[in-house]
């Protein structure tokens, strides 16, 4: 269930990534996910908080950012150990989900808030 809320109408990758990085930085706490925003001078002048342009999710020693840039997704899984990066892969979007959706689930096994999160992130609310 996981994965296919993940995958959920990735047709147009470039909108499946933008609607995936909000989504993302609205189910998982704070803790987990870095929200980066793009705003524009009207967003400013608006006081909006402007668009998800990228989402960082760190689980254990496992980042996985996602961001849009140019219109395009991309998307990275990365091995950190202290906050140094050890390896960093580019991914299709389609394997960064996947890789996400079981990281989430190893997580969740063993913390109660990480589960939480998935449950929001797979229903919704």
């Amino acid at each position: 269930m996981v994965t296919a809320a993940l995958r959920l109408d990735s047709a147009d990758t470039a909108i499946y990534a933008s609607v995936l990085t909000k989504s993302l930085s609205e189910a998982l706490p704070p803790e987990y996910v870095t929200v980066e925003r793009e705003r524009s001078m009207s967003d400013r002048m608006r006081g909006r908080p402007g668009e998800v342009s990228r989402v960082e999710v760190h689980l254990g020693d496992q980042v996985m950012t996602l961001a849009v840039k140019n219109g395009r997704p991309v998307a990275e899984i990365c091995r950190e150990v202290r906050g140094v990066v050890l390896s960093r892969q580019v991914v299709p979007i389609q394997q960064w989900a996947s890789a996400l959706a079981s990281a989430l689930m190893d997580h969740a096994e063993s913390n109660a808030q990480a589960a939480a999160a998935l449950r929001r992130l797979v229903i919704g609310s």
